[in-house]
């Protein structure tokens, strides 16, 4: 049975999202071609004679460029069995069938895959729609069928040199339920565990075709703080010049330092942690499990070990005033984060995907919409228009700045020009060398729980 398993887009990363179900469906007898479309293209990959395309969605551009696939994807391959998997999928059943997609997988995706591949060999009916939470028995992930890690992001040193990347995870899921999070309305506090030899056999074959430093794509790396701390000190053990990142609550951060100390000691170049806002009325809205003061202890903390924080922000909410952004800005550079802080993140608008807890809020009827499909998510408008036209003002000079190749620094003042223009009050003078040192990052941004532009899309 032929089996093509395309990725729309996922950050840059190598997709364990395809990997994973690509070694079971191998194991299973299946030919499996793997597409990635943030770097090839279909018609590359796609053949007539597929029985069954399943496409990953696991973030919101991925559904967005998914949806526009699928008329080519239905033109190449007109009898294949249609299915989407992923994060994104149980969110929007109804669109996707609408469609043509006959096969809705979310959850842990893996037995379900196999699942459908027996319902399209033996010609039976097709799964309903579900969520899958049933523990996973991960193998190793097959990576052979994808693109070489040189083509997706590297890591960039703050003295400019690149590394490539290779990209991991240890765990699925999430233990918290932070509003504002798509994975909160899939994985209702669950998370899994990936046994630490996979990770390893994982980690070891993508040295082995050239990765210098491992991202982990783990939704919080500390949600399993032990099975961490076993990973990173075995990858250590074996590959001692190997760095890595990983993504972490600040609430974690606050709560682990001893574990913090020792990502460390094993090689953690840097941690990305959704900060969101420095208001703790409106963290208390997203239920964060942090606060400003928070924030501030764990900078300190990752400072003192050596590791560079990361921070992203949903910089426009609907709570968010002037005088807030007007305060986010001034943290970012009294903490010195401008060189630490991407400025996409500055121009970040909250996303309110289907599903999502945000809408459980006292008074969110008067504030969202009904779903749009166009948008994959429900509209929003602030009581104050000014913010509405301030954010996509910041979306427009971001994009074309970083297009220019602009320094963080520029663009940063750019930001803090356009904000401060909308002020009655005059703006404050920035200092000279306030900026902070650069830090090692990705190639690519980060960036989740947002309305991404129509630029973020990829050629298929």
């Amino acid at each position: 049975m032929n089996v093509t398993l395309i990725n729309p887009y996922e950050l840059g990363r190598q997709p364990f999202g395809l990997a994973e179900p690509a070694a079971w469906l191998e194991r299973a007898g299946c030919t499996v071609r793997c597409c990635d479309l943030s770097i090839q293209r279909l018609d590359e990959v796609l053949a007539a004679d597929t029985d069954l395309v399943a496409i990953y969605v696991a973030m919101h551009t991925a559904t967005r460029i998914a949806i526009e696939a699928l008329p080519k994807i239905r033109r190449l391959a007109p009898h294949a069995t249609l299915c989407v998997y992923g994060l994104y999928a149980p969110m929007n059943v109804e669109l996707f069938r609408a469609h043509g997609v006959t096969c809705i997988i979310g959850g842990e995706y893996e037995q379900a895959l196999l699942e459908l591949v027996d319902s399209v060999r033996t010609g039976g009916e097709l799964p309903a729609p579900r969520i899958h939470l049933d523990r996973t028995a991960f193998i190793t992930p097959q990576r052979s069928g994808l693109p070489a890690l040189s083509k997706y992001a590297s890591l960039i040193l703050p003295d400019g040199s690149q590394r490539v990347a290779g990209f991991a995870e240890g765990t699925r899921g999430c233990r918290y339920f932070c509003r504002h999070c798509p994975i909160v309305p899939v994985y209702e506090g669950k998370f899994f565990v990936i046994p630490v030899e996979v990770v390893l056999a994982d980690i070891r074959q993508q040295v082995a075709a050239g990765a210098q430093h491992i991202s982990f794509g783990d939704p919080d790396f500390l949600n399993g703080p032990t099975h961490a701390l076993r990973i990173v000190r075995a990858m250590h053990a074996e590959f001692p010049a190997l760095s890595f990142d990983a993504t972490i609550k600040i609430e974690h951060i606050v709560r682990y330092p001893d574990v913090i100390r020792e990502l460390a000691a094993n090689g953690c170049l840097f941690v990305l942690s959704a900060v969101e806002s420095v208001d703790d009325t409106i963290l208390g809205y997203l239920d964060k499990g942090h606060t400003r003061a928070d924030f501030h202890r764990a900078l300190a903390l990752m400072r003192d070990t050596g590791i560079a924080l990361a921070p992203t922000f949903v910089a426009f909410t609907p709570w968010t005033t002037l005088e807030h952004y007007l305060d986010l800005l001034q943290q970012v550079v009294e903490l010195e984060l401008v060189e630490a802080v991407a400025p996409v993140q500055l121009s970040i608008r909250l996303l309110i995907p289907a599903g999502s807890w945000i809408l459980r809020l006292d008074g969110m009827e008067r504030i969202a919409g009904p779903f749009d499909p166009a948008i994959l998510g429900h509209p929003w408008r602030h009581s104050d228009p000014r913010m509405d036209e301030l954010q996509r003002d910041i979306q427009h000079w971001t994009s074309r700045a970083e297009t220019e190749g602009r320094s963080r620094h520029e663009i940063f003042r750019g930001i803090h020009a356009r904000a401060w223009a909308l002020s009655s009050r005059a703006a404050p003078a920035l200092p000279a060398h306030g900026d902070g040192m650069p830090i090692a990052r990705l190639s690519e941004n980060w960036y989740c729980c947002a309305e991404p532009t129509c630029e973020q899309l990829v050629s298929f």
